[in-house]
């Protein structure tokens, strides 16, 4: 059986491998977003109504995607969890709310910038904006129950079941614009989009942000999962130093 020292000796092995992956990956990232960018603001045409304003539809159209996968693979995460009771699999459903709250504020922030020249207000009560801070409300209170839950294992178990149940809302977001009457533009990408919806240089552009986008958001994931797992080893390893502490 391996010693406690052999085993954290393994494990940071383990996380400085993962941390070369992780840089390599990193530029990768930056590359696209760089590229990204160019595409956005030198290549995508500039519309003929709002003008140079709705280049922001490339960057608030895939975080919107992106908070709602990680809002997906928190909820999948969530009951893989309360199955198995693995803690990689908390750490995924953790890391996973985290970013898409990130992204989910991320889209709020970018809609009203969009909103305001288009509109005249920067908020309005519409069907969209509405479910869509209520969706960033419920995964604010995911994060909160973690911190605030008696204990670590209930905070995990309640986390849990609160992203799974909030992942409801997801659907909502989307198809809230065919449901109720709204000012929001109807869907460009997904099930309910038209085929024609965008011009081909558009899509192809927009399919490329929400691939560079995709990548950072995975990359802020595997960074805080091997943050936790940090975290955990040495909480471990300090747990190990008082039980082989003598009592006096």
């Amino acid at each position: 059986m391996a010693s406690p020292g052999r085993r954290a000796a393994g494990g940071n092995s383990l996380l400085r491998a993962a941390r070369s992956a992780s840089l390599w990956f990193l530029l990768l990232t930056a590359a696209l977003l760089l590229a990204d960018g160019y595409l956005i603001f030198m290549v995508a045409p500039t519309d003929a109504v709002l003008g140079d304003v709705q280049r922001i539809f490339y960057i608030h159209v895939p975080i919107s995607i992106i908070s709602f996968l990680g809002f997906f693979v928190c909820a999948v995460a969530g009951i893989a969890y309360l199955i198995r009771r693995s803690e990689r699999w908390d750490r995924l459903a953790h890391a996973s709310a985290e970013v898409g709250v990130i992204f989910v504020t991320l889209a709020l922030v970018t809609g009203v910038i969009w909103a305001r020249p288009v509109w005249g207000v920067w908020w309005t009560w519409e069907p969209r904006l509405t479910t869509t801070l209520i969706l960033w409300l419920i995964y604010v209170a995911y994060l909160m129950i973690r911190h605030y839950a008696p204990t670590p294992q209930q905070g995990r178990s309640w986390s849990a079941v609160v992203g799974i149940i909030g992942f409801i809302d997801v659907p909502i977001v989307y198809y809230s614009v065919q449901w109720w009457r709204s000012i929001h533009p109807v869907q460009v990408i997904g099930p309910e989009a038209a085929d024609d919806a965008l011009e081909p240089i558009i899509s192809r552009i927009l399919i490329f942000s929400l691939i560079a986008i995709l990548m950072l958001a995975c990359y802020l994931v595997m960074e805080r999962m091997m943050l936790r797992a940090a975290e955990d080893n040495i909480t471990e390893l300090r747990r190990q130093q008082q039980d082989a502490s003598p009592d006096y």
